[in-house]
């Protein structure tokens, strides 16, 4: 497996240089934050970026995100210019050596949480989600409150020039069922997979985060049969998945051990997020700590599924606690992603050392 680290260009509060020294990190995932989705990327931006990251003696294999257009998932006739914006982007990537785009297809939100600094008992705060902040909550309410607790930083997913439209993509959505949105997504990789397969690049749709219907929005990368509907759509291996732990694993019916196997096995996964949540009786979910045992997710499980598959992709420690005071984007600090790192390749390390 290949470590990776998400780096958010140099509006980043972790420096390239303090990914470079955490062992073993080979690359990070970037992403041009400030391109509109829809909008085609320019090379020169790209160029910059990658120049940027190569400086720093790492790779820049994986983007996350090229965002999909509203257009696209609602299945407007302006999708199709959209698509080609999208496909010229992967092809301008594919100059720069990328091989991994991650992109998802949620309805309006990219992922959603009630609170991004829930303290915990050893004080550190984390990302949570309380079903009773959300469900039945004007959505507007939601927005303000992650905005307040961003810290000034933008969430990735949650940029304010499609925030601020919030109402009108609503009313956009109402009537979409899980089946029409299926149905866009699969008219979008039949599109774009081609173009994929030419550039040596493989898509990776990420699950939807948390797995199930949030405002009445419909999801459709929610579980193991959601995902084999989607690999067998498009069945190329350039249309592939990113795995989340964190997300898959919100809903405890997820068998990750087994959803993790299966597809590892059909080599449809070239990229993948490990991170822990904990769950509590009523469906509310936290992050915690990638080494904790008194969590939901079976990290150990996890890793020993993917030496048994000897997994060549790249994989990225997701969301950490905020500790040891270090002020950042929620989520996306440097300590705790540094550790989980280091947990990660730990358990990889003793698993090959036990197989010689």
């Amino acid at each position: 497996m290949k470590m990776t680290f998400r780096w958010f260009g140099e509006t980043d509060t972790v420096p390239l240089t303090y990914i470079k020294q955490i062992p073993g990190m080979t690359g990070v995932v970037g992403a041009l934050f400030h391109i509109p989705a829809g909008d085609e990327w320019p090379e020169q931006d790209i160029e910059a970026l990658y120049n940027r990251v190569k400086e720093a003696n790492l790779e820049l294999e994986v983007i996350e995100s090229v965002n999909v257009h509203d257009d696209i998932k609602l299945g407007l006739p302006s999708r199709d210019q959209y698509i080609e914006n999208y496909k010229a982007t992967i092809r301008t990537l594919s100059k720069y050596g990328v091989k991994v785009i991650c992109y998802n297809f949620m309805p309006i939100f990219d992922w959603t949480r009630s609170d991004l600094a829930m303290p915990l008992p050893d004080h550190s705060t984390v990302l949570s989600y309380q079903r009773d902040q959300i469900e039945g909550v004007d959505p507007k309410e939601m927005i303000d409150r992650i905005t307040e607790s961003s810290k000034g930083l933008t969430m990735p997913g949650w940029e304010p020039e499609r925030l601020a439209h919030i109402a009108e993509l609503f009313e956009k959505y109402q009537g979409m069922t899980e089946d029409r949105l299926f149905y866009n997504l699969v008219y979008f990789l039949e599109q774009v997979i081609p173009v994929a397969k030419e550039c040596n690049i493989r898509m990776a749709i990420h699950p939807d985060d948390p797995p199930w219907s949030v405002f009445g929005l419909p999801r459709i990368v929610k579980n193991e049969q959601d995902l084999d509907r989607i690999v067998q759509a498009v069945n190329e291996p350039e249309n592939g998945l990113t795995l989340c732990s964190g997300s898959l694993g919100a809903n405890r019916d997820n068998n990750l051990i087994t959803i993790f196997d299966k597809f590892i096995a059909m080599d449809r996964v070239p990229f993948m997020h490990i991170r822990n949540v904990a769950h509590k009786a009523n469906g509310d979910f936290h992050e915690v700590a990638h080494k904790d045992n008194s969590a939901s997710v079976d990290v150990k499980g996890l890793i020993k599924v993917l030496n048994k598959n000897q997994y060549k992709g790249y994989l990225r420690p997701d969301h950490g606690r905020m500790i040891w005071g270090e002020e950042g984007r929620p989520g996306y600090g440097l300590y705790d992603r540094a550790l989980g790192a280091m947990y990660l390749q730990g358990l990889w390390d003793m698993l090959e050392e036990e197989e010689q």
